[in-house]
């Protein structure tokens, strides 16, 4: 982890390196000004890569991978993994394939690890770490998961579970210390990497 505070003062822009529309509109809820640029990287883990080291990796890999396209800037990337039992959860495959996490996930409790980045493409000064939020489930029926799926469409959602929006009903307590963090970009450590950088929001 690189946490160590540069020199000088940053003229750079933000750039987003996710497609994912919901870190999207976390950035714009808090009146950032940024740019996207999905980034292009191999998402497979490593050989005994913990869900820990995998996000941090993969949120610096998509972060540096995006800044190279660029001279200057602050590059934000981010991943996020699901853990429950052991086992890494990702996105559902399909259908069938999400009904079979929520069934898993009815009554349990799944950690959710969130990967963050920040490189500054002009000085090439690399933050990351790692924010965990801890996702109790209440228990419930079949017939409440086919519902929800058919409502939500959580199938681009890590677990199967759209927090943001329906998914909060299959929910009974959530533990972090950055509420933003469920929905994979911890917002609040972000602004603390980005205030490193000499960017501050307010």
């Amino acid at each position: 982890m690189s946490n160590s505070i540069p020199s000088g003062p940053v003229e750079a822009p933000l750039i987003l390196a996710s497609s994912s529309v919901y870190r999207r509109e976390i950035l714009q809820r808090i009146g950032l000004n940024f740019t996207v640029h999905a980034p292009e990287i191999d998402e497979s883990l490593a050989a005994r890569e913990t869900p820990v080291q995998a996000v941090e990796r993969l949120a610096a890999a998509k972060a540096r991978t995006v800044g190279a396209s660029y001279g200057k800037g602050l590059i934000i990337g981010s991943d996020q993994l699901s853990e429950q039992d052991g086992r890494i959860i990702g996105k559902p495959r399909d259908h069938e394939d999400a009904v079979a996490q929520l069934r898993a996930a009815s009554g349990s409790t799944a950690i959710l690890h969130s990967g963050i980045a920040v490189f500054n493409a002009t000085s090439g000064h690399m933050q990351s770490d790692v924010v965990q939020v801890e996702v109790e489930c209440r228990e419930f029926s079949d017939a409440e998961i086919y519902r929800y799926l058919e409502r939500d469409r959580p199938y681009n959602c890590c677990g199967s579970l759209k927090v943001e929006s329906l998914g909060i009903a299959l929910l009974k307590t959530v533990r972090s210390d950055d509420p933003n963090a469920i929905t994979g970009l911890p917002v609040i450590r972000l602004l603390e990497m980005l205030r490193n950088e000499g960017y501050s929001v307010l």
